[in-house]
């Protein structure tokens, strides 16, 4: 049976995807009904009814409340019960499991472990997402992909890929002749891959208008759980990209994060932060088209994967060199999960890499955790001591 890290947070939703309708979805086995209150602020509770077990996101949303479409019971954004119809008392113990959410970078995040350890200075500070000299296409909707998120978290940490299963966009021959290097931190594991002076990717020789070779990059580091940031881009070859200039080429973070549905399905959502053609709608419709495309290679081979796994549960794996970022990662996970469960809470890691001159953007970053575009945790965390800790798995 698949474990799963529960004192993080994980996206539950696009901000544009939760309105004042229920909304359904499964994060970690368990089933969650999404909503707004009149606010705005996004609500999470366990999607049933504690009378006879129908799913909330049958029901309707009434005020900040949610109503249960069955015998009508109501319940406010921190799971309480206020309202049965019929009768003027509620039922001790009446309630649901609530759970905190952050909206954050266009992201509703949610955490399905304990309540009193929900903390927004544990998520990835992904300011590029509101950033007015960056220009931002969102994955929507989120691809829902039947494998273990492990196979995606591996897919992203290993980019040698690109040059077999992204042959005609993103891939090319010179990719596997070039080495990575690997950083680990205390919680984020980094691949770093230069292909030096070598011909262009066919979307990035489109992006750049590139005409001989370019130094092209691969940085891509994964935070525990799931938080992905893969910085690449390409610069005209010897004009400094590889010591920190990176002026004469295109440059990109594509920002990933995937949350398990079950042990076998995971929600995959991503969005592509530019800094090159920001005003241009025809570059947005590339990346909207064009890598949605991409990227349904790898949901296809991810799939692919799973299904033999399943034909399969005891084969083991052959790993190679490009699999040590990906490997690193899990072990990690492994690790917060047995501290998580051996010590009753576990206090998550606060501290990443530091970038070097080879790492990511060094822009002087505009927005921070207590932005306004950060939306306050929702009633259950402001108030948890109120959330029905009995209910707590």
């Amino acid at each position: 049976m698949t474990e799963f890290l529960r004192n993080c947070w994980y996206a539950a939703a696009w901000s544009h995807e939760v309105g004042n309708e229920p909304m359904a979805r499964t994060f970690l086995d368990e089933p969650v009904v999404l909503y707004r209150t009149e606010d705005g602020t996004p609500v999470a509770l366990e999607d049933r009814c504690c009378h006879r077990s129908l799913p909330l996101s049958l029901g309707r949303v009434v005020g900040d409340n949610l109503q249960c479409g069955y015998h009508g019971l109501t319940f406010a954004s921190d799971g309480a019960c206020v309202e049965v119809p019929g009768q003027s008392l509620v039922p001790p113990g009446a309630g649901v499991r609530c759970f905190p959410m952050v909206e954050k970078n266009q992201w509703i995040w949610i955490w399905m472990g304990d309540p009193m350890l929900a903390d927004p200075a544990l998520l990835p500070d992904w300011w590029w997402m509101d950033h007015p000299e960056w220009a931002v296409v969102k994955g929507d909707p989120p691809f829902y992909i039947k494998c273990d998120y492990r196979l995606v978290i591996d897919n992203l940490l290993d980019l040698l890929h690109v040059a077999f299963v992204h042959k005609g966009s993103l891939g090319t021959d010179a990719v596997a002749d070039f080495p990575i290097t690997i950083e680990r931190g205390e919680d984020l594991v980094r691949m770093t891959r230069w292909v030096l002076d070598s011909p262009p990717a066919p979307l990035y020789k489109r992006f750049g208008g590139f005409t001989g070779n370019v130094d092209r990059w691969q940085i891509s580091e994964v935070q525990v759980p799931t938080y992905n940031d893969v910085f690449v881009g390409s610069a005209i070859t010897g004009t400094g990209a590889p010591e920190g200039d990176r002026s004469q080429g295109v440059e990109m973070h594509n920002l990933n994060t995937v949350t398990p549905e079950t042990a076998t399905t995971t929600h995959y959502f991503y969005a592509h932060a530019r800094k090159f053609s920001i005003d241009d709608p025809e570059i947005d419709q590339i990346f909207a088209r064009d890598f949605r495309a991409v990227f349904q290679e790898d949901v296809d081979i991810l799939g692919a994967q799973q299904a033999n796994l399943d034909r399969h549960p005891g084969a083991e794996f052959v790993d190679i060199n490009t699999d040590g970022p990906g490997l690193a990662l899990r072990r990690m996970i492994v690790e917060r999960i047995a501290a998580e469960r051996g010590a009753g809470s576990f206090e998550p890691a606060r501290h990443s890499l530091e970038r070097n001159e080879h790492g990511a953007d060094r822009s002087t970053r505009s927005a921070s955790i207590g932005s306004a575009r950060e939306r306050a945790l929702s009633g259950c965390c402001r108030a948890a001591s109120r959330c029905r800790r009995e209910s707590l798995p």
